[in-house]
């Protein structure tokens, strides 16, 4: 862990003149404050607060005081602004005017999740494969769904127009100190992936909100616009972030038997998932556009089982480098990390203690997944497990605004219903 001594000390070393005090609102938008480094030592001891509507948007109450604790292992300088005068980020918790964390921010609850988990032994290790399109700006800057590549699966250069972008993005992300395993080119034209090698939970999660920033960065660089929206066009695929689950006990992995099949813990954590899946959805997949992936075929599952092989199973059991693991097929990158994996590995933990019966691997779909955000926001708020983790007050501000969104798309009237029903009605 390092020092406030340490950090102020490599502030001053290395000439950082902006520092950007950096926290995820609910819906998993990557939010900050910039001081300068006058201001850090005030920070790190004294908190520093700032509007609780960063949080919640419209629906906060204006009585409280909320304020920003600098964690100070995820100092980072960013490697793509000026090196003289430099910038730097640093992900801080939330807390109340008592120095208390605050209970409805997202790393307050996938901290407290993990915190339980800790205490029946159990510590989890994830590594994400996150998709997400690169497509043009217009000239005024504008991000469109456009792109000029016709690149596939795995393909390179010259045909994979992205391949530049992508490797400077990886690079990047290598002097800021993530450990990238592989990247490439997905099914879609202009569709890319990077997956990060394993790590805490917690680490994943502030990774991933370092990720997206940084992949946007870079891409603006190239004249392009990364977007991490599930579904930007139609008949293509969409993109998923995947999560894959190490479970460990003393050191020792606890997913996979010696004959390399499931053992008792593995099924059952993926039994809670499953029975809780549905309910999940809201938070896994959290905007209108996330169903449009889920329903539209390609890789994404639509049911609930799992599999030891097969692209279309929500929960897939495999082994990676002699290392067992239960990937997660179903989340998008639309997500909050930090919530996803609270509600996640919560499921899981209680199908464990309940002993949940996942069912025969490739079974048919006992259950389906929500059909849309209206669907997934009810079923959330029916599930006593969501409620535990996310807590009530969370759950019904977050399913509030959830169902606003749903009721401004359903007020719009689409190209599709012009095409569709103009001429005919």
């Amino acid at each position: 862990m390092q020092t406030k001594q340490e950090i102020l000390q490599m502030i001053e070393d290395e000439d950082v003149e902006f520092i950007r005090l950096q926290f995820t609102d609910v819906f998993g938008n990557l939010k900050n404050i910039a001081i300068t480094p006058r201001q850090m030592e005030k920070a790190i001891d004294d908190r520093y607060p700032f509007d609780a509507a960063a949080i919640y948007d419209s629906l906060y109450d204006p009585q409280e005081d909320l304020y920003l604790r600098p964690d100070l292992d995820t100092f980072v300088i960013l490697p793509w602004r000026p090196q003289q005068g430099k910038v730097c980020k640093i992900i801080c918790d939330v807390c109340d005017r008592d120095g208390h964390p605050y209970e409805q921010s997202p790393r307050t609850i996938l901290k407290k999740v993990l915190e339980e988990a800790k205490k029946e032994g159990y510590t989890f290790m994830v590594d994400p494969e996150c998709e997400f399109f690169l497509f043009h700006t217009d000239d005024n800057g504008i991000p469109t769904t456009i792109t000029h590549e016709k690149a596939g699966y795995l393909d390179v250069g010259p045909i994979d127009l992205g391949e530049n972008a992508r490797r400077d993005m990886v690079l990047t992300l290598e002097e800021m100190g993530f450990e990238i395993e592989s990247s490439h080119h997905e099914k879609a034209p202009a569709q890319h992936e990077i997956d990060f090698a394993q790590g805490d939970a917690l680490d994943i999660a502030d990774a991933l909100m370092t990720f997206k920033f940084a992949v946007r960065s870079i891409a603006k660089r190239f004249g392009l616009y990364a977007t991490f929206m599930p579904k930007p066009r139609t008949g293509i695929a969409g993109s998923g972030l995947h999560f894959n689950l190490s479970m460990y006990r003393d050191g020792k992995n606890l997913l996979e038997d010696s004959d390399g099949s499931p053992t008792e813990t593995a099924l059952h954590f993926m039994g809670g998932i499953m029975e809780h899946a549905a309910a999940m959805c809201a938070i896994t997949n959290p905007i209108v556009n996330s169903y449009k992936r889920l329903l539209s075929g390609f890789d994404a599952p639509t049911g609930v089982n799992w599999a030891k092989h097969g692209e279309k199973a929500l929960l897939k059991f495999h082994t990676i480098n002699e290392e067992a693991k239960i990937e997660l097929r179903f989340p998008d990158p639309a997500a909050n990390p930090y919530l996803a994996l609270a509600v996640c590995i919560s499921a899981g933990l209680e199908g464990i203690r309940k002993g949940t019966e996942p069912g025969e691997p490739n079974a048919e779909y006992g259950s389906v997944l929500p059909g849309n955000l209206k669907e997934a926001t009810h079923l959330m708020e029916g599930d006593e497990l969501m409620k535990k983790v996310l807590g009530e007050k969370l759950l019904h501000t977050y399913a509030l605004l959830k169902n606003r969104e749903w009721d401004d798309y359903m007020l719009q009237v689409s190209d599709w219903e012009i095409e569709k029903y103009l001429v005919k009605m």
